[in-house]
Formats: structure tokens, sequence, C-alpha cells
């Protein structure tokens, strides 16, 4: 391997007392045959019933925690077990009022739900009148649906109007009333719903404005539960759980949950492994060779990674790879070559893209799975149809040695190198261009999921995070790495890709926590330079690694296999070594790439 002068190429250069019923009221004692436990909270005592708050902190109501299971067990559809509760407990839902209100917001009877509503004791009176505007507002609706246009003109008039309330939507219904059918139903969507729909959805818009005292808010307990969950996992230092929380215990996730141990080690290539990713489903890997090729590796349903197609018919070593957006394709690219285009099912090469006197350095896909991006020699990016014919291209002053571009989901953003230590953001619909400038040589970088966040790899043994949601900031600084002479690339990953993992000159695969910058991993098995790392997106417990050292290494959390840990022909010091190719059945399908016709 030479300095970052010499002829090597340009992606590997620069890188939770029964009680007796005697002791019951007599209303109570039928529910001894439907409450075997008999506990002394689900049945409390007279002198229990005064408490006003429960729980060992002493900061829940009693009163309120009580509705709010009453009203989840009506949510799931426990009509009897709710009922049971507020008997038992003494503590209603709704009070005969609301109970009322609600059953004639049901009926559509909204002159008496008016008359109802005026009488829940609100003191508020701008919340009285937007609850009554809710209503005549449905009533309005109501008689429009009924043929009834007099009637609705007389309510918008005699009753909306006076209520002084949402001014702007009772001119769009007097504007809308004397168009035609057809445009009214597209501005009011409402009135294309069945009346008994929009009544349960014109009780939740209820809830929103009523007090929760009045109406408990639909799925209280639930929205709660959740809260306290997501508090639990934001507060877990190495979340990387892949079962999810469970309510029975709090929320707490060790070191064994981030990739430590090799699980196995892919032994295919013949030469140094330069680039892999995998698919965006996690199901396969797809890894690239100074051999001149490319291997597409099947992730089975134990984890284990089988060797499913060897990709060949490229002259020059291959230096990266891209998976499309619905992972039936792969890219392959040639050191400044070809672009090849692959069938992920069959190993068929379908296309093969050249650009005459020019090599192809760089490859990608278009969010819409329909075009392809290529960084050529002389310094360009090209947009090319699948069938090769150019739709757009970009010329400038982007560095010959790293040929890294990304495009944001949406497809309105390239990221694209612009000089050695600046990368350019250039949004294709508005035509605006933003800058990430930095002090050093930028060797590669990655985007994040969600594509607010750059991963950039630098010269001076550094990988900096950029907030590129708007004008592009610096955040984060992860050190500790070691890079010399090669390019080394870093990637997001774990849950929420709350980690960030790199490559290294000294043999070893680095991990960070994103958000404190800490090394919390750092693991040793390879033999030769680190090239590259990717993060299984859909089993945060799966890494990956590409080595000089002609191998791959999977890294999980569980012990390795003793059926099947290393796969390919060289002997190894780490693990059971299989002779042979693996794939299953002793078969690989070998396929000599040719141009597509």
């Amino acid at each position: 391997m030479g300095g970052f002068e010499d002829d090597e190429p340009p992606s590997k250069r620069a890188r939770a007392s029964s009680v007796e019923s005697a002791n019951l009221p007599e209303s109570f004692c039928y529910s001894k045959s439907i409450n075997p436990l008999g506990g002394t909270m689900a049945r409390p005592l007279a002198s229990q019933g005064k408490e006003v708050m429960v729980g060992s902190k002493g900061v829940i109501k009693r009163d309120e925690f009580v509705r709010i299971i009453t009203k989840a067990l009506y949510t799931l559809g426990y009509e009897k077990s709710g009922a049971v509760l507020e008997e038992e407990s003494g503590i209603t839902l709704h009070s005969p009022s609301v109970n009322l209100f609600r059953k004639q917001v049901l009926d559509g009877n909204w002159d008496n739900a008016v008359a109802t509503l005026n009488k829940l004791g609100l003191l508020d009176e701008n919340i009285v009148k937007s609850a009554a505007f809710l209503l005549l507002e449905q009533k309005f609706f109501d008689l429009l649906r009924n043929d009834n246009l007099m009637g609705a003109i007389k309510t918008l008039q005699n009753e909306i109007s006076p209520l002084g309330v949402n001014r702007k939507r009772v001119h769009e219904m007097s504007s809308c009333i004397i168009s035609s059918p057809q445009n009214f139903l597209l501005a009011f969507p409402k009135l294309g719903t069945e009346a008994s729909d929009s009544r349960l959805k014109l009780l939740e818009e209820l809830q929103k404005v009523l007090p929760p005292a009045v109406m408990v808010p639909e799925r209280r307990l639930e929205n709660i539960v959740e809260q306290a969950l997501t508090v639990q996992r934001e507060a877990c230092y190495l979340h990387n759980s892949i079962d999810g929380l469970s309510l029975y215990v709090d929320h707490h996730c060790g070191r064994d949950q981030i990739p430590f141990r090799t699980l196995q080690v892919l032994r295919e290539h013949g030469d140094e492994v330069w680039f892999l990713q995998f698919s965006n489903n996690g199901k396969y890997l797809a890894s690239s060779s100074n051999d001149k090729s490319a291997i597409i590796w099947k992730v089975d349903e134990d984890g284990e990674l089988l060797l499913k197609h060897r990709l060949t018919g490229h002259e020059k070593p291959v230096m990266m790879v891209a998976w499309s957006p619905d992972d039936s394709q792969l890219l392959t690219c040639g050191m400044e070559e070809a672009i090849r285009r692959w069938n992920i099912e069959s190993g068929e090469c379908i296309h093969v893209y050249e650009k005459p006197g020019l090599g192809l350095t760089s490859c990608g896909w278009f969010p819409d799975g329909k075009q392809i991006l290529c960084g050529l020699s002389d310094q360009s990016l090209c947009l090319w149809d699948l069938d090769g014919k150019e739709a757009d291209c970009w010329k400038g002053q982007r560095s010959s040695k790293i040929s890294d571009f990304a495009v944001t989901k949406d497809g309105k953003v390239i990221i694209i190198m612009n000089r050695d230590s600046t990368i350019l953001l250039f949004n294709r619909d508005t035509k605006q261009e933003r800058l990430i400038e930095e002090d050093n040589t930028i060797t590669s970088f990655s985007l994040s999921d969600d594509g607010d966040f750059l991963l950039v790899n630098l010269i001076s043994e550094k990988i900096h995070l950029w907030n590129i949601r708007n004008d592009p900031s610096r955040v984060k600084q992860y050190i500790g790495h070691k890079r010399s002479r090669f390019v080394i690339r870093s990637c997001f990953g774990g849950s929420d890709q709350a980690f960030i993992a790199s490559g290294s000159e000294d043999s070893k695969v680095y991990i960070w926590h994103r958000a404190t910058e800490d090394v919390i991993e750092t693991l040793s098995g390879h033999s030769g330079a680190v090239n590259c790392v990717s993060w299984n997106p859909t089993n945060p417990h799966m890494l990956a690694s590409a080595s000089d050292d002609h191998t791959i290494r999977i890294w999980g959390v569980k012990k390795a296999s003793t059926k099947r840990k290393d796969i390919g022909s060289s002997s190894s010091s780490n693990g059971t070594h299989m002779n042979g190719s693996a794939n299953g059945n002793g078969f690989v399908h070998q396929c000599n790439g040719s141009r597509s016709k």
C-alpha cells in the first residue's frame, strides 16, 4: 500500500390481605365473583376512600388515577370492567351531565347538546363558545347532508355567527354555501364521511377543547406510559435494544448491547477489501475488493452471512458498491473504469455504464430508483437514466482524490466534494449552495438517515459531525482512531443511529457514543488496516468491517455459532474454519458481467 501521493486508488487513499366482603358496602358484594384477587387496592376500605393521593411519592391524585384507568378500560373494549371499576371505586368517569352530553353528540341532537353544554358549569366563556361552535358546525353539515339548505343558512346566521368564533371558518362556510355541491364537498371533506364517524371525531375534538376534568382525554393512560418509556430510553446511555422496552422493569442497556465480539469472519475475497455496505432492509451485505470483484452476502434468519453471488467482470479493482432504494439492484464501480448494475436475485449484470475517454470514480442511486449518479475522473458529477442516457451533469472544482457524494432522501440536495477541504451542499430546486469548510483535507463523508447530519472524516485523524439542516454547523468531534495514509470510512449506526463507528489503520474498529463523543468500544481482530465499516440498519446488534487482511468481520453481541463462523478458504486462528465457499448448499454463483443490449 502506497502513500497519499503514490499510485493507490482514490478510494483507498488519504479514509415496570384479602378484604372480607363483610367489610364492604352491600352494593359491592357481587364483585367478589369477578375479582378473584380481592386486593386492598382494588377494593378500598371506607377510610382509604378519603385519601386524596396515592403512590409512594404522594403526587398522584387518586380520583384522576382511577378515572384514566377507567378510560383506558373502555378504550380497550373492556366495558364491563370499566363499569365495575366505576361502581367499586365510587369514582365515575364522567358526571351524569357529561354522559348526557356525549349521548346527545353521538345521536346528533345538536340543540339539546348545546343546552347541556351550557349547564356543565364551565367558567371560561371562550371554552363554551369554542365547544358550541364545533357542535353547531356539525349541525350545519348535517343539515346540508340532508339537503336542508335553508336550515343550514339559518344555523349559520342565527347561531354560529353570533358566537364570534373562528370568523375565517364562518366566512368559508358562507362562501361555499352558494357554490356548486362539488366545490363544497372539496372544501369540507366532513360532508363526505358517514354521520357516525364524523360524530366520533367531533367527540375527540371536543375533548381537546373541554377541560380534562370534564372529559378525560382519549388514550391518556397510554400517553403517560409512552412518555415514561421515552424518558427511560433517552436516559439510557447505551440504548441499543432490539426487543423494545418492558413495562415490568426500568429500562437499562449495558455494554453487552453494543457489538463487541466477532461472530463470523468472511474470507472469500482474494485481496484487500475496500468497501462494504448493508442493504436498506438489512437482509444483504455487499462488499468490494482490490481483487476486482464484489460479493453479495445474504443474512439468514439466524444472523449468519452466506455467500449469495460473486460479481466479476470489472477489469480493475472495485472501489465501491451502492444499493438501489428497493434493494433489488446493486451498482459496482471499478477504479476509474465502468459502473455495472446487477440484479440481486439472479446475480446478472444488466447494464454497464461508461463515458468515452473518462473513468468513473463513484456511484450512487437517486432516491426514486430510476436514475443513478456517478462521479467522473474529470471531477464532474453526472445523473443518468437507467438506460445510460445523461439527464444532468455538474462540473466543478471537486477533489480528484475523493469522489464521495450523497443525496438527501427527498432528492433535493446533492452533497459533493468541492475542494480538498470543502463540501458543497447544492439544492437542485432553489439552486442554493451551502458550504462545509474544514481546516484539513477531507478523506470521506457519510449522510445520516434523516438527512440532517453529515459525518466527515479528516486527514488529521478526526471525525467531525455537522448539522446541515439549515446553515451547516459543526456539533461533535470524534478522535482516537488512526489514519496516516489511506481512506478510512466511518458510519452512523445502532438504535436511532446513536453511535458512530469507524475503521482505523491500527487494525481496529472504533465505536463512539454519538452525543457524548466518548469511545465506548475498541474492537480488535483484524490484522490489517480497517478500511470501511457498515452497521446493519435493521439490526443494531450487527456491524461489519472490511480490512486489508482480505477479510470481513461480522461483529455482534451473542456468542459465535459453533456451526459456522468462518467462511472462506484461508485458515484462521479465530473460530472454526470451513473449507470451500458456503452459500447454504456448497454452491457459489459466480457472475461474469456482460454489457446489456
